[in-house]
Parts: C-alpha cells; sequence; structure tokens
C-alpha cells in the first residue's frame, strides 16, 4: 500500500497544475463593451454571452498564463484574477510567461493596469510573447471596437516583449505555438506537454465546447471556415491523443477532454 501511496504522490507532483482564472460571465455589445452577468440580468442582457478566462499553467519550470483577460475587479475593486491567484498562493509576480493568442481588448487588457504615475505591468516578471503580424493587423484597424488601442500602446511599450514572426515553433521544450488565423488573420494557439500530458489552448478559434458539437463557420471570425476546419482536425487529435482542451469563453466548463 505505501508503494501505491507514493507512486500517487510523484504523479502530483509532476502532473501540470491548470487554474482557471475565470473573471466571469458578460454580455458583450456590438461595441464590445462587457457588462457582467447576474441572476438579475442574465434574461434581459443584450449582446452576446461569454465567459473571460484566463488559464495559469504550472509546470516544473514555469508559471504560464494564456492570456490575460479584461482586469476586471470585483465589489472591493480589486483583481479578480489577483484574487484567485492568491487563494493558490500565487502572486503575480511569480508568472514566468505571458501567451497571447492575439490582442483584442478581452485577452490583452488584464496584462496592465492604469496608477497615478501610469500603466504598468501586472506580472512584472513574465515574458509577454506577442505575434508581430497580429500587431500589425491591428494597427491597420484603428477604430476597431474589438482593440482597445490605449491599453494596446501601453502593452506594446512594456520592456520584456519576445515579438514573434514565425508560422510555428518552439518557445521552451514543452511550449509549442502556431500562426493558424481563423478568428484573427495571424491568431496563434499554444500546447504544453509535460511527462505524457498535453494541454492545447485553441483561443477564440476553439473558445466553447459547443463549437465541437456544432460544425458552423461563424460571421464573428475573420475567416469562419478556417476555424470550423482546424476544429475538426483539432478535434481528431485530441481524441487520439487525449489532450486537454482549454475553454475561455465557455459559459460553464474550463477544461474538457473529448
Amino acid at each position: 500500500m505505501k508503494n501505491l501511496l507514493d507512486l500517487r504522490n510523484i504523479e502530483e507532483i509532476c502532473s501540470m497544475k491548470i487554474i482557471p482564472l475565470k473573471e466571469g460571465n458578460f454580455s458583450a455589445s456590438k461595441t464590445k463593451d462587457f457588462s457582467l452577468l447576474t441572476e438579475e440580468n442574465w434574461n434581459t442582457a443584450a449582446g452576446i454571452k461569454m465567459s473571460v478566462q484566463p488559464f495559469l499553467i504550472v509546470t516544473q519550470n514555469d508559471y504560464i498564463l494564456l492570456d490575460a483577460g479584461i482586469g476586471w475587479k470585483n465589489d472591493n475593486a480589486d483583481s479578480v484574477v489577483s484574487e484567485i491567484l492568491a487563494k493558490e498562493n500565487i502572486h503575480p509576480d511569480q508568472v514566468t510567461k505571458l501567451l497571447l493568442s492575439h490582442l483584442h481588448k478581452d485577452h490583452i487588457e488584464g496584462a496592465v493596469r492604469q496608477t497615478e504615475e501610469g500603466y504598468e505591468a501586472v506580472f512584472p516578471n513574465a515574458v509577454i510573447y506577442i505575434q508581430k503580424r497580429e500587431l500589425d493587423f491591428a494597427m491597420e484597424n484603428k477604430g476597431n471596437p474589438s482593440f482597445d488601442f490605449e491599453v494596446l500602446e501601453q502593452l506594446i511599450q512594456l520592456p520584456n516583449i519576445v515579438w514573434m514572426n514565425e508560422d510555428k515553433g518552439q518557445i521552451t521544450d514543452e511550449i509549442s505555438y502556431e500562426v493558424v488565423g481563423g478568428h484573427t488573420p495571424y491568431m496563434q494557439v499554444f500546447w504544453i506537454r509535460e511527462h505524457e500530458e498535453t494541454v492545447f489552448y485553441g483561443a477564440d478559434d476553439l473558445p466553447q465546447a459547443s463549437y465541437l458539437q456544432y460544425h458552423l463557420a461563424y460571421k464573428s471570425d475573420f475567416d469562419g471556415r478556417k476555424a470550423m476546419e482546424l476544429r475538426l482536425k483539432w478535434e481528431k487529435e485530441a481524441r487520439e491523443n487525449h489532450w486537454k482542451i482549454l475553454l475561455y469563453h465557455d459559459l460553464q466548463k474550463n477544461i474538457i477532454e473529448v
């Protein structure tokens, strides 16, 4: 019995820890303004209903943040993400990498915060990985409400940015990425692999579990047909390789295995 317990403890140590950082469920208007959904306004709120849910992956080598959310604050004006991290005994200073799938406001606003002295990084020790071509696309679309250009301008001035230009590659032995397009022209997705476990983050190409049930090309995507084709490909690979799939915008779920 002791040996079996020892084996379980070893597995727990080796296994990646996945922490959903759900800021809440929201309704998003046509102008991409986010309003928190409550029991009182759930049935009357206009706009598209979605969660905003970054993820922190803790491996043996890194604390990896997948997208940064919108920086939502609770009733005490404290960051919801920081509050969740505190419950896990994790400080924002411990985050070592911030991987940005794309630059829409609901994926980057939580990366910086405004102080009396100006903007500062919420995760000051994190290296931030940004796809350069995605930034170029954003800057060519000034006025598009999907982007928060004030925050974006502050984000790209941070000193600890790695500008990514390749179509695919390895960030570390554990982290791989691929520029796939779909939701935005240069959106990138990520795989994190450790000890025969694979976590897949498809960001807004695969934001909700229902996207695997209904094979549709969504008009809200830059290339909806491509995003649909990618989901079919990923679903097959996920089944064959037992991926854990992270869902950024699902109202009820955070991690699924198909």
